[in-house]
C-alpha cells in the first residue's frame, strides 16, 4: 500500500490520483464516514479473516464492503484460493451484489494492480487468480402475486391474485 499510495501522490501529469484514499481497517468495521463514497473498492489477494469472510460471504464482510461503494460503484476482487465453480457459487452467494465480470485473471491484470505478491506467486503462470468486478444488485419491485400473462390494456391482478 505504501508504494500505491507513493504513486497516487504524484503530480497527475506522472499518473497520480488527486482524489485517492488509502486506509487500513478491519472489514468488520466498515464503512463509518466512508459510507456510500468510493467509486472503486479493490480487495487484493486477501488472507486470513477477510478472505475467510469473502469466501463464506459473511454477511458483516459482504455488506461492509458493499456499504463503501457508491450507487454506481463498483467492488473488485482478485483471488487466488478458490477454482471456477467455487468462483461461480461465490458470486452467486454475495447478497445485495451482482456480477458485472468473473474471469481468469491475466498478467495485465497483476501489472495493473502493481502487485508484487501476485508476481511472487506466480499468477498466472503457475497459480491461477480471478478477477470478480461487482456492484450493488439493482432492487426490483416484485409483484405480491403470481405471475400471469394478461392482454395489453387487461386491469392488474388484485392483491389476492384474482384477475389472471
Amino acid at each position: 500500500m505504501a508504494d500505491a499510495s507513493r504513486r497516487a501522490a504524484a503530480s497527475v501529469k506522472k499518473g497520480g490520483l488527486p482524489n485517492v484514499l488509502f486506509f487500513a481497517e478491519a472489514a468488520e468495521r466498515l464503512p463509518g464516514a466512508l459510507a456510500g463514497r468510493a467509486d472503486l473498492v479493490t480487495v487484493v489477494l486477501p488472507w486470513g479473516s477477510l478472505l475467510r469472510g469473502i469466501l463464506a460471504a459473511e454477511t458483516t464482510i459482504v455488506a461492509g464492503l458493499s456499504h463503501l461503494m457508491s450507487p454506481t460503484g463498483e467492488l473488485v476482487l482478485f483471488l487466488s484460493e478458490i477454482d471456477r465453480a467455487q468462483t461461480n457459487a461465490l458470486v452467486d452467494r454475495l447478497d445485495g451484489l451482482e456480477s458485472v465480470e468473473v474471469r481468469e485473471a491475466t498478467e495485465s491484470d497483476v501489472a495493473e494492480l502493481s502487485s508484487g505478491w501476485a508476481r511472487r506467486l506466480g499468477i498466472p503462470g503457475s497459480r491461477p487468480a480471478w478477477v470478480i468486478r461487482l456492484r450493488r444488485g439493482q432492487v426490483v419491485n416484485r409483484p405480491r402475486v403470481p405471475w400471469c400473462k394478461r392482454r395489453a390494456g387487461a386491469p392488474v391482478p388484485s392483491a389476492r391474485g384474482r384477475g389472471c
